[in-house]
């Protein structure tokens, strides 16, 4: 399936999870979204996400030093892992993190096409992405957080997963900003994310504002 920027919007309709047809953030109120199921898996990798959302000026962004243990949230089957890859090097890591296992099977035959070996594929839960204690020095969550239904007990367990100092990285579509063509429950404000971010042990360091669609926001472990 390719998707054309006219029906961007439907692109991103999640599989309705019952438990969480009315959900709302207990901070900000804020609808929970549907997670995206393996139907939309063409979609994560079609040819128009490079124009939309510049995924290596992101991690330019970033500057992820080489042998730095990072871990990709909700990754998909791959997208932004393969690209972490190969900025950490061989003497980095890559913990790839998602709760669907056919999403894992199809990022494992992504990453082993492109021969990196310096991956880990983590199957998670909603509420604990399964990283190792005081090991990650960056985690990024693209397109994914405004997905989580048990948000603060996720953020909880990626704080414990991070080094001191360790970074914790969102990028989200601006709900600010409605020429953005996706669906209003998958964007978030910056002041939606602080306020659900900052009390779970998180400082707000900057909003870096280098994207076509998304803010690229980061925290450190408090």
């Amino acid at each position: 399936m390719r998707c054309g920027n006219l029906i961007l919007a439907l692109c991103l309709m999640a599989a309705p999870h019952p438990a969480l047809a009315q959900a709302k953030h207990p901070v900000t109120g804020r609808e929970i979204a549907g997670v995206m199921g393996m139907g939309g898996a063409d979609w994560l990798v079609r040819p128009e996400r490079e124009m939309e959302e510049s995924p290596d000026k992101a991690l330019d962004a970033l500057a992820i030093a080489k042998g730095s243990t990072v871990a990709d949230i909700g990754a998909g089957v791959g997208y932004f892992t393969w690209r972490l890859a190969e900025r950490v090097g061989s003497s980095g890591k890559v913990y790839a993190n998602d709760i669907q296992p056919r999403m894992l099977e199809k990022l494992k035959l992504n990453i082993a096409a492109r021969g990196w070996n310096n991956v880990e594929t983590v199957l998670g839960t909603e509420d604990d992405p399964k990283l190792p204690a005081g090991r990650i020095d960056l985690i990024l969550l693209v397109d994914v957080y405004h997905e989580f239904s048990q948000p603060q007990r996720m953020l909880a367990r990626m704080r414990d997963s991070l080094k001191p100092e360790g970074r914790l990285v969102l990028l989200e579509y601006r709900k600010e900003d409605p020429s953005v063509p996706i669906r209003f429950e998958h964007k978030m404000t910056v002041a939606e994310v602080r306020a659900e971010i900052e009390p779970e042990g998180f400082r707000f360091e900057k909003n870096l504002d280098a994207l076509p669609r998304q803010h690229i926001l980061v925290f450190r472990r408090r």
